[in-house]
C-alpha cells in the first residue's frame, strides 16, 4: 500500500468516526437528505448520498432521528430531525469529542516539540467550535473551547 493510500485510508477512518455526531448536530432543525449532503460538503465534509441515507435510517431505527414526509412541494421529501434522545446522545458524544481532541492536540504538539518538526501539519485542519452567546461558533485550532 502506497503513501497516498495509507493517508487516504486513515482520513476515511477519522471521517467515519465523526459522521454520526455531525449528522445529529446538523439535524437539530429538520432537513432532507440532499440538503444535509450539501451542508456537510459546504463545510468541507463531502459525503455520498449512498453513505448518508443508510446512516440516517440506522439512526432512526436507534431512535436518535425521526422522519416525516412533506408532500406539499413538487415532489415528496422526507425530512429528518434529531430526537430528544438523539440530542442527549449528541451532548455526551460532543463532550467526549472535545476531551479526545484536546488529548490528541496535546500529544501532537508534544511530538512536534520533541523533534522540532511540524509532523502534525496534516492535523491542523482539525477545528474546534467555541459556542458564543448568540449560538454561533468560533473556530479554534488549539484544542480548547
Amino acid at each position: 500500500m502506497g503513501h497516498d493510500d495509507v493517508v487516504s485510508s486513515m482520513v476515511l477512518e477519522l471521517r467515519r468516526g465523526t459522521l454520526v455526531m455531525l449528522v445529529l448536530s446538523q439535524l437539530r432543525e429538520p432537513a432532507y437528505g440532499y440538503a444535509l449532503v450539501k451542508s456537510l460538503a459546504d463545510h468541507g465534509i463531502p459525503i455520498e448520498a449512498n453513505t448518508l441515507y443508510p446512516l440516517m435510517r440506522r439512526l432512526e431505527a436507534q431512535g436518535l432521528l425521526a422522519s416525516e414526509w412533506d408532500n406539499g412541494g413538487s415532489k415528496p421529501r422526507k425530512y429528518y430531525r434529531t430526537t430528544d434522545e438523539g440530542l442527549r446522545v449528541l451532548r455526551e458524544v460532543e463532550e467526549q469529542w472535545r476531551v479526545l481532541c484536546g488529548g490528541v492536540n496535546a500529544l501532537l504538539r508534544a511530538g512536534e516539540d520533541a523533534d522540532g518538526s511540524a509532523g502534525g501539519e496534516r492535523f491542523e485542519s482539525a477545528v474546534h467550535v467555541e459556542e458564543t452567546g448568540n449560538g454561533e461558533g468560533e473556530e479554534r485550532n488549539d484544542g480548547t473551547r
